[in-house]
């Protein structure tokens, strides 16, 4: 018989086992699972006392035992001693019970234990808890019943402290509780989650055992990493705990049963965050009826707001979750009222492409096709601009845009029907809020109604002074933390939209008119499993604590969501890439377009041509999944960068160089030069070499250094680009010719002797800009001894004049 049980099994876990007659549980993460990620980050919650400083007293209290009494056992009592020296028995009781009041109010019970324990009384057992803690039984007995509830301590008939004993499992403690309880070995079966005190421990007297494996390896890297990324995010705040996961009785009790990858990246990323959203979406509702009377309506914004939608309906409220398609397009185009929004929209859009601004500002497809004919060749922004602010044209798009604007109250009226005085919360993911910005005045005037904004994620790029806020915003993180979490929600925004075209206009009645759908239809399909798991979590997350206790519910749910969606941005694993690894992600202008979601090449040759500083100039939709496969300290890089708002330069990465030996001739004559080549990433090297206006040829004297190299690339740019923090600078490829070196495989050269090179001429000249060459080369194995400078650099000037 297995020596194990999975979470979900513990209901059934005396099923067999007629002969048994007593349950026998281990408390912590057995009985009672805390909202944490370990024990220790509940001491962030103790007043005047930090993590630390709480570990190390445990850690002297335990010295202390073994060299005093030959035991590391300690009482909480002993612990406390060794924190507060020189504090009154009185000060010292105050701290104990501060901790005891952070235990109960982050702990709960794990529903299938409590089934478990249920069933145990029904069929006539006795019910044991034996612990590996500095509590005794009083306390310990006391905290389940602050957690869990009266009912659940009421299921327990004996607690057995290692304290009290000053044994753990490991060491002996159940030989002493054998002896305690006048049972046999075999009539108790015990279960608990350390496998090494409560099978190996426990098993060695012949009462049979099963260790409760809470979580596969998998996830609990991916805990692991949540809390990783939450400690970047969430500096320590007193009163807190250091982490929060509140999620994780969830993942243990379904997450194992779900074979799809696709609903089990839903159910495991997803669920928490947009769980957690939904929660403050229903404080939010109730504090906006509060203060502005009347109903609120829930207007979830297609096409993003479809998941979170579905997770309020399976919340229990159906009804409340109104679907609302208003796109950015078709806000901007209700939204101009006046010559002066005209112009808001062009200076705010200038760098868009003219035709897009053309369709945008409602102007025919004919009039788009005349206006752009039209057009200088020099000066196309300006005389754009002008030809849109002539009188009539304006007159006209107000015009257009007021009967939109029309259009777009008439959706909104025949799905909600509000009343004068009602309260419109529109609910999407964020991230300006741009949605609100353009339609609110006009659902103001033309539905007499509130107007406020509930997003997941908000970070305005100004102060509108509208009602908007976010679960994440700026009141809990502060800009550069924003800007993070932002940084890839392309990533979040095709899990979450709805497998339907943008809206483009509407009827007369306010029937939505779609574009059709630029998504694959297999992406479509993929999608819908990852929100099916997203919303088998909410009901998981339900149906699994048993509590009593109350914490601040807003809080843990928030620092629980940001520190998921943060290690989905930028520490995603493996098996949730394989999900998403085909996605498009569609640009929702009124246009058909789309791009992939990740490319893991590209990023791999922006990484060996500029290394980090490839990164902070990158302005790629899933950065952190192209660079999966390059190891956890690249992607932690990039996090710190972005979470920090670091301003780091392309010198400041640089910690060592090669002095790379070159020749640079114009055909007439030749200069000899040493050109520093910096590390880029995996060993590479960047060397970039100055070529003027295209007049000059350079040769790389690669064999003055190295028997054997790799060469990646050798390519020509501006030098205003290269120097630049753009992603992927133009460029052109070199055709270089080699002399005394032999390519033996793809990038891979041997050089017979120290005076072979690399020979690179400039390329057709097109301008007077001055270029770039830029080669990247990893060294493989280095020539011994230094070669004579003044023959290798001859044969080299010879060979570029001629």
């Amino acid at each position: 018989m297995a020596d194990f049980i999975l979470p979900n099994a513990l209901p059934h876990a005396l099923d067999g086992r007629d002969g048994v007659k007593a349950l026998s549980l281990d408390c912590f993460d057995t009985l009672l699972w805390r909202d944490t990620h370990a024990p220790k980050d509940l001491f962030g919650m103790l007043p005047d006392t930090t993590v630390s400083q709480r570990a190390w007293a445990e850690e002297r209290a335990r010295n202390a035992a073994a060299l005093r009494h030959q035991r590391l056992e300690v009482g909480i009592g002993d612990i406390y001693r060794e924190l507060l020296p020189n504090g009154t028995a009185a000060e010292r009781a105050t701290a104990v019970q501060a901790e005891l009041d952070a235990e109960a109010t982050h702990c709960f019970a794990f529903a299938p234990t409590v089934a478990l324990m249920r069933e145990a009384k029904r069929r006539g057992l006795e019910i044991f808890i034996v612990s590996d803690t500095y509590l005794d039984a009083r306390q310990l007995s006391g905290l389940i019943a602050a957690a869990a509830g009266a009912d659940v301590a009421a299921l327990i008939d004996r607690v057995f402290c290692s304290s009290a004993y000053g044994l753990s499992k490991s060491q002996g403690l159940y030989e002493r509780v054998l002896k305690d309880v006048r049972l046999a070995p075999h009539q108790i079966l015990h279960i608990g989650d350390n496998k090494g005190a409560d099978v190996d421990g426990v098993a060695r007297f012949g009462v049979p055992a099963l260790h409760l494996r809470q979580f596969g390896e998998a996830t609990e890297q991916r805990l692991r990493l949540e809390a990783a990324v939450s400690a970047m995010l969430h500096p320590h705040a007193p009163g807190l705990a250091a982490t929060h996961q509140p999620h994780r009785a969830a993942l243990a009790a379904a997450e194992p049963g779900i074979t799809d990858a696709a609903e089990a990246f839903g159910f495991a990323t997803l669920g928490p965050v947009f769980h957690g959203f939904d929660r403050w979406l229903a404080a939010e509702a109730e504090e906006l009826r509060e203060r502005n009377g009347g109903k609120v309506h829930y207007l979830f914004l297609m096409r993003d707001g479809h998941l979170p939608r579905l997770v309020h309906q399976a919340a229990g409220n159906p009804a409340a979750a109104h679907a609302i398609e208003i796109s950015r397009f078709t806000a901007t185009a209700a939204s101009f009222r006046d010559a002066e929004t005209i112009d808001r929209y062009l200076e705010l859009e200038f760098d868009t492409d003219l035709r897009v601004l053309a369709k945008q500002l409602l102007l025919p497809p004919s009039e788009i096709i005349a206006l752009m004919k039209d057009l200088p060749e020099t000066g196309r922004l300006a005389a754009f601009v002008a030809a849109i602010r002539s009188p009539a044209r304006s007159r006209w798009i107000v015009k257009q845009s007021q009967a939109y604007a029309e259009r777009l109250a008439a959706h909104v009226r025949s799905a909600v029907n509000p009343a004068k005085g009602d309260t419109l919360m529109l609910v999407d993911l964020g991230y300006n809020g741009t949605v609100q910005n353009e339609v609110e005045p006009a659902l103001r005037q033309l539905l007499g109604v509130e107007v406020a904004g509930r997003y997941l994620l908000l970070r305005e790029q100004f102060r509108t002074g509208f009602d908007k806020r976010g679960f994440l915003d700026a009141r809990h993180y502060d800009a550069s933390t924003l800007e993070a979490l932002c940084a890839n929600v392309a990533v979040l925004e095709q899990a979450c939209t709805a497998a339907q075209g943008s809206v483009v206009d509407y009827e007369e009645d306010g029937t939505p008119i779609r574009r059709a759908s630029s998504i694959k239809g297999r992406q479509s399909m993929v999608r819908d499993r990852i929100q099916a798991g997203c919303v088998r979590f909410v009901h998981a997350q339900r149906a699994v604590v048993v509590r009593a206790s109350r914490p601040d519910d807003a809080t843990m749910w928030r620092r629980a969501a940001a520190a998921v969606l943060g290690r989905l941005m930028f520490l995603p694993m493996r098996h949730e890439l394989a999900v998403i690894s085909e996605f498009e992600h569609d640009v929702n202008l009124g246009v058909d377009a789309t791009v992939p979601l990740f490319d893991t090449a590209l990023a791999k040759r922006g990484l060996l041509q500029r290394g980090l500083f490839y990164m902070k100039g990158a302005r790629r939709m899933y950065l952190p999944a192209e660079l999966h496969g390059e190891g956890l300290a690249i992607k932690l890089s990039l996090l710190a960068q972005k979470r920090f708002g670091l301003g780091l330069k392309f010198a400041d990465f640089v910690d060592r160089s090669i002095e790379l030996p070159v020749i640079v001739a114009d055909g007439t004559q030749a200069n000899t030069t040493i050109v520093t080549a910096t590390p880029t990433h995996d060993g590479y090297y960047l060397a970039p070499i100055p070529i003027g206006d295209c007049r000059y040829s350079v040769g790389l004297q690669f064999g003055q250094l190295f028997d054997w190299l790799q060469v990646e690339s050798a390519t020509f740019m501006p030098v205003e680009d290269f120097l630049s923090e753009k992603a992927a600078p133009p460029e052109r490829p070199a055709m270089p010719s080699l002399e005394g070196m032999e390519q033996t495989a793809p990038h891979l050269f041997r050089c017979e002797d120290e005076f072979a090179f690399m020979m690179v001429p400039p390329p057709p000249r097109e301008d007077d800009r001055p270029m770039m060459l830029a080669v990247v080369f990893r060294p493989i194995a280095p020539r011994e001894g230094a070669p004579s400078p003044a023959t290798a650099d001859a044969r080299l000037a010879a060979s570029a004049i001629a």
